[in-house]
């Protein structure tokens, strides 16, 4: 990299870091994957930047070109220096691996923001020196570890497998020394595979797969390599369970919800209550605390349990107060169970879809299309790209706008479920969700037509055409504008536009 010009510094994503290095013919990048899980810097000799979702960082490098590479002594991490005074950390410390610019000795920009303390370190006094001579390997018991800090699991194994245990104090301080040997001279670079997991080595150790003379070629593939199959198992698992945790959570909810609004439905109010007092005031003694009166919404005599310092008008008029205060609860307790189906049937749909996806680029792909569903619940609820109603066990899903009918049409419709729109005009899509073995009934047909018609420039007609035929049959051609789609073999059915959900007053 010495002498290489920085041309290029961007992101493409939140974990990831390319560098773009050029001089005369020679062209080369770095690309530093600094996830919580892994963390891998990787060399390719051409790098394709994406035209969309990719962000210029560290601007003030642009044009710097590369003087040294320095790496610490018995740390994980390197700088470059630059010109300009320009000095380029790479801080590789597990799962808080980062990169840090600095300017003479002025911090100015770190990568990761999360990781703010790091624009506190200083690049030039990161060296580690460690007695590493045989007085401090005997003091240490030949404990290599605590002589060799950034030893991993690869060198002990490696150890272990030439019969380390039972050498002598000697014959253990001989055999690190040959392993350095090889870790500072390797004469190959492995891919292995150990404990399940693809791994790269400087010692032949585990099960080799791939034997490599170059280290940068080795980089490279190591990274390609453990992002398909490594990385995409670990991704994939982590996601699926965010999922499932909130597909709990939704649920959990939604069944508290419930119980609720059934409570206050069923149980008698407090608007019920009132009228018994109101009717029965003569029939109530002065300063009573409890009296049994006639409840003529039940056809029973109950007891009625009352305040002796306040007139059971009082008492009625404060519970016809606390009835109104009920009513509006029950109108915040249902629209929040609409939320949370809304949110049910999202979750539902992004888990059938990851269900589907078999390869990283999926996966990645997968993540572009799903953003929302890694942010916060308000974040979730505004990208929720339909409208929901339910009768008789079956979900109706109507398009909000041209964008969220894509949204409901690609994302959250599957080839069983019934496709719906207003004909031959604009308006909403509209999806019946499918359950297996179970017919949709004419009389939920009708009603999601109805709600085509009304979500559509045909809402003012006496009657409306709405086609309908499964969504495998629904398809959007590449280029078209949002909401535009290609229906075949599509039936047609002759409604009245009106929203049959719709409260009558």
């Amino acid at each position: 990299m010495a002498g290489l010009e920085v041309i290029s510094c961007f992101s493409q994503n939140k974990d990831e870091l390319v560098i773009g290095l050029a001089a005369a013919e020679k062209e080369l990048y770095i690309r530093a994957i600094l996830t919580s899980q892994f963390s891998s810097l990787s060399f390719p000799a051409d790098f394709k930047r994406a035209r969309a979702n990719s962000v210029s960082l560290f601007k003030e490098i642009q044009g710097a070109v590369v003087q040294e590479v320095v790496q610490h002594l018995n740390e994980r991490s390197f700088y470059l220096r630059l010109s300009n005074d320009f000095t380029l950390l790479f801080k590789l410390f597990g799962n808080r691996s980062n990169v840090v610019l600095f300017q003479g000795e002025e911090p100015l920009k770190v990568f990761h923001k999360k990781f703010s303390p790091d624009l506190e370190l200083d690049p030039l006094k990161m060296d580690r020196p460690i007695r590493q001579n045989f007085e401090a390997f005997a003091a240490a018991a030949g404990n290599v570890r605590q002589v060799y800090p950034t030893f991993g699991d690869i060198p002990a194994l490696y150890l272990e497998n030439k019969g380390y245990a039972n050498a002598s104090l000697e014959g253990k301080w001989e055999l690190v020394q040959d392993m350095l040997d090889e870790l500072e001279n390797p004469t190959a670079y492995y891919l292995v595979k150990l404990a399940g997991k693809t791994r790269l080595s400087l010692l032949e150790v585990g099960e080799v797969r791939q034997v490599y003379q170059d280290p940068i070629e080795v980089l490279n593939a190591y990274t390609r390599l453990y992002l398909t199959e490594t990385g995409f198992e670990q991704q994939y698992a982590q996601l699926q369970q965010q999922l499932l945790k909130k597909q709990h959570m939704t649920q959990a909810v939604l069944e508290q919800t419930e119980a609720r609004l059934l409570d206050m439905r069923h149980n008698r109010s407090y608007s019920q209550t009132a009228d018994i007092l109101m009717a029965n005031l003569t029939n109530i003694p002065p300063r009573a605390t409890e009296v049994e009166l006639y409840d003529f919404y039940t056809d029973q005599t109950r007891t009625f349990k009352l305040k002796s310092n306040e007139s059971p008008q009082k008492q009625a008029e404060r519970l016809y107060r606390k009835a109104k205060n009920q009513h509006v609860e029950v109108r915040q307790l249902e629209e929040k169970m609409e939320r949370k189906l809304e949110e049910a049937i999202v979750l539902e749909d992004a888990l059938q879809a990851l269900a589907e996806v078999k390869t990283y680029k999926e996966l990645k792909q997968y993540l572009k299309t799903y953003p929302h569903l890694t942010g916060s619940k308000q974040q979730a609820q505004q990208e929720i790209p339909f409208r929901l109603f339910e009768t008789e066990g079956f979900k109706i899903l109507v398009g909000k706008s041209s964008q969220s009918n894509d949204q409901l049409t690609q994302r959250h419709t599957y080839k069983e479920d019934i496709w719906l729109h207003a004909k031959d005009v604009s308006g909403s899509h509209v999806v019946i969700k499918h359950q297996a073995g179970k017919t949709i009934p004419a009389t939920v047909l009708e009603k999601a037509a109805q709600l085509a018609a009304y979500y559509s420039k045909r809402k003012s007609d006496s009657l409306c055409p709405v086609i309908y035929t499964p969504k495998k049959w629904v398809r959007k051609p590449k280029g078209a504008p949002a909401g535009a789609v290609v229906v075949e073999r599509e039936k047609v059915l002759l409604v009245k536009p009106e929203n049959p959900f719709e409260r009558k007053v």
